[in-house]
């Protein structure tokens, strides 16, 4: 050792020496951590695929059986009447299969490149593909050329299981994951690609692209070109916009997607992929006009407007009918539907021409099953077409009045049904625009129930300035009425539906209860998933304000002077109301005298109820006369209602115990406990208006009568009968559940009173 260098004990080198050991072996603080957030996420990717790999084990146990004929089967959708007897399944007619030896190569090839690039190497589920998938839609690259499913998870989506979105849960995914496994094992990917070739929907209720080869061009497939087969190969993706009778626009960009990726999987040659690109999709297309339906059942033809609905109803519910393999069951019954097609499609009643049309509403007023419906006269070579059941809110005249007037004075006035209403010069509220009724005359003081009974206009107007916008409104919301501005001359008239007006209409037959009507009862998925649909009844007013109203409209069909008098059925306890909607007085084409826009009856019994509109598609070309107006609606309203009612129970409505009758002048009229109108009507006022023609003689009239009225009303003893404990008072009421339901949206607005109101009656 240097003398220079410093001693050291032997116990000081060794912990100098055990230091430096120290420092070696001891790590970082950062880079301990790394490691220990390594540790973690390893971890718990592990436990996180232990655990998918045992949920995806588990959903796979209880995943169908694999079977051929599931996916030989069509993924149509078959529609049952209400008595579970097949309408019709849509599309099933007009599929054509190929064995999958006859399928062009061209068309495969469309078909993988578009659908499923590398189908002929995976083993029916692609985690390239997955992965691929999600990372082009989180950066939005795709261009909505290709999901995550392969062509096989396709396949048994379609064949197996509900292609709701609702229902794309994880358990689904891992059967139809497992399923796609199991069939890439069993069948050869020739066998797949024809399974998938004869199931897909191809639009306009096509199934399979042999099918829409033949209906799209009038060849087969085999016979198609390079750009007819692409057009046919990249329909499945969106039937209903992908076909070129959909859009000539969106068919020729996806055509050419699909020859793009025929393009980029070395499928076809650039001047091939640039001349079928240049093609027309037009060429070789036949004209839809061309195409003729010649397979529809008769029953399909006679519910057309109901099929319809249905079809529209379920996809509102979030199903898919053309692609679904749905079973769905119906609330029509095929025997009133049959009837109901018969009398507005023959001569059982005397249309004047072939260009009226007609549009009627059957519904249950006791649950709002929608029984029957038609949708227009003459139109039986027409699929899925204008329903003006539902589709043409056309001006509802009088038959608003109980529901926009005297329902809600009822409700939030209490007033009797003998009340006194003066039918004499009126301007609408705010205006100095005259209200008129289709006479032109006034018929001085008369009862409320007269007024509805001979649809007086003045006394409805009247009535609703009583009650007030917002409380008739009100009113209205409850009976399925999305009304945003209601307006004095809805009085006498709202914009409305047959199906609004008998759902509305069913309320005052069922005591009170306003059920949203519904087309279909149940539903079954392709994986046997059931879903039933029915309307819980709401509240919509009290008993006794619908069988003070029921107890007036039974007059308007059974008085001498009521306007419902063709509507009478011997024996049958009903109500209804009339309606007729005149042209504007300021038309600015010329009307022939006497016209009518559109006439209308609302009847129910209290097992029906029945709206019934008719009138011109074109009412400035074709003209209504009044008497047809006034008798058609009321005809097929009459035999259809007498049809529906044999062998039905029928009896009268019961009186509720808050209800007192009272007999004025040998009439009956009824009001509420412990709020008995003060403003009496005698029946005797009623007789002036047969001497009242004139507009000024009514005027002056109409004040003398109004004051001998009080004189008499004064001095008259009427005679009151109360309630007693036999079977015409009913004390109980059945208890009614108050679940909101969404209501179908109803009547534009009118102006508050416009200068040109029509007379309406």
């Amino acid at each position: 050792m240097s003398e220079q260098e410093p001693r050291y004990s032997r116990t000081s080198r060794r912990q100098a020496q055990e230091n430096v050991r120290r420092s070696r072996r001891k790590p970082s603080k950062g880079g301990e951590l790394w490691k220990k957030i390594i540790a973690i996420v390893f971890a718990l990717f592990v436990l996180g695929f232990v655990i998918l790999g045992t949920v995806f084990f588990v959903y796979a146990k209880s995943a169908p059986t694999l079977n051929v004929d599931k996916l030989n089967s069509s993924s149509e959708t078959t529609i049952y009447d209400s008595q579970g007897n097949k309408i019709i399944s849509l599309g099933a007619e007009k599929r054509q299969t190929i064995s999958a030896n006859q399928m062009p190569s061209e068309l495969k090839d469309a078909v993988t490149s578009i659908e499923d690039k590398r189908f002929y190497k995976h083993n029916g589920v692609d985690p390239y593909r997955i992965v691929a998938a999600t990372l082009a839609n989180i950066t939005h690259a795709s261009a909505g050329l290709q999901g995550g499913s392969t062509l096989d998870q396709q396949l048994i989506k379609l064949s197996y299981f509900s292609t709701k979105r609702s229902d794309q849960t994880l358990k689904r995914k891992a059967q139809e994951a497992w399923l796609a496994l199991q069939l890439d094992r069993q069948y050869s990917k020739d066998e797949i690609l024809n399974f998938y070739v004869n199931k897909v929907y191809m639009g306009n209720g096509i199934y399979g692209m042999e099918t829409a080869a033949k209906y799209y061009y009038g060849k087969s497939l085999k016979k198609l070109n390079l750009a007819q087969t692409a057009l046919i190969a990249g329909i499945p993706n969106a039937p209903s916009s992908y076909n070129p009778y959909a859009s000539i626009e969106y068919a020729t960009s996806r055509r050419n997607d699909v020859l793009l990726a025929m393009y980029n999987n070395e499928e076809i040659s650039k001047s091939e992929y640039q001349a079928a690109k240049a093609q027309s999709v037009k060429e070789g297309l036949i004209p839809q006009a061309e195409q003729e339906d010649t397979h529809r059942s008769k029953r399909a033809i006679w519910a057309d407007a109901y099929l319809k609905q249905v079809i529209k109803d379920a996809s509102d519910k979030g199903y898919d009918p053309y692609s679904g393999n749905l079973q769905i069951y119906t609330n029509v019954d095929m025997d009133a539907q049959e009837k109901l097609y018969e009398l507005a499609n023959s001569e059982l009643i005397g249309y004047p021409d072939d260009n009226l049309q007609v549009a009627a509403t059957v519904v249950n007023p006791n649950n709002g099953k929608i029984v029957a419906m038609i949708g227009g006269r003459n139109n039986s070579d027409t699929t899925y077409g204008l329903n003006r059941a539902v589709q043409t809110n056309r001006s509802t005249a009088s038959t608003a009045k109980p529901l926009v007037d005297y329902g809600p004075a009822i409700q939030y006035l209490s007033w009797a049904t003998y009340h006194k209403l003066s039918d004499t010069a009126y301007n609408y509220p705010g205006t100095s625009v005259a209200v008129n009724d289709f006479d032109h005359a006034y018929k001085g003081d008369m009862s409320m129930q007269q007024a509805l009974i001979e649809s007086r206009n003045i006394p409805a107007v009247k009535t609703l300035e009583k009650v007030g916008i917002d409380k008739s409104t009100q009113f209205l919301s409850k009976l399925g009425f999305n009304i945003k501005n209601l307006h004095y001359s809805n009085a006498i008239g709202l914009d409305a539906s047959s199906l609004q007006n008998a759902a509305a209409y069913a309320a005052f037959a069922n005591g009170g209860t306003y059920y949203q009507p519904t087309y279909i009862n149940k539903i079954v998925t392709a994986n046997g998933d059931v879903k039933e649909y029915a309307s819980e009844g709401v509240r919509a007013m009290d008993r006794s304000t619908a069988f003070m109203i029921t107890a007036m409209l039974k007059k308007v069909i059974t008085s001498s002077n009521g306007t419902g008098n063709l509507a009478a059925i011997s024996g049958l306890y009903q109500a209804g109301k009339t309606g007729t909607n005149g042209y504007p007085s300021d038309s600015k084409v010329y009307v022939p005298s006497n016209s009518i826009m559109d006439g209308w009856f609302n009847g129910y019994t209290k097992n029906y109820s029945i709206s019934v509109w008719t009138g011109y598609d074109q009412p400035y070309k074709h003209f209504m006369s009044d008497s047809v107006a006034r008798s058609i609606p009321l005809y097929l309203y009459r035999d259809m209602m007498t049809y529906l009612s044999r062998g039905v129970t029928n009896s009268d409505w019961t009186r509720p115990s808050n209800v007192y009758p009272k007999r004025i002048d040998g009439d009956t009229y009824y009001y509420l406990a412990g709020s008995e109108d003060p403003d009496i009507i005698s029946s005797k006022i009623k007789s002036v208006s047969s001497v009242l023609s004139s507009i000024s003689a009514s005027s002056k009239s109409s004040q003398s009568s109004e004051s001998s009225s009080s004189e008499e009303s004064s001095s008259e003893s009427s005679s009151t009968t109360e309630p007693s404990s036999s079977a015409e008072s009913s004390a109980s009421e059945s208890s009614q559940t108050s679940t909101s339901t969404s209501q179908p949206s109803s009547a534009s607005p009118q102006p508050s009173a416009p200068a040109d109101v029509p007379a309406n009656n």
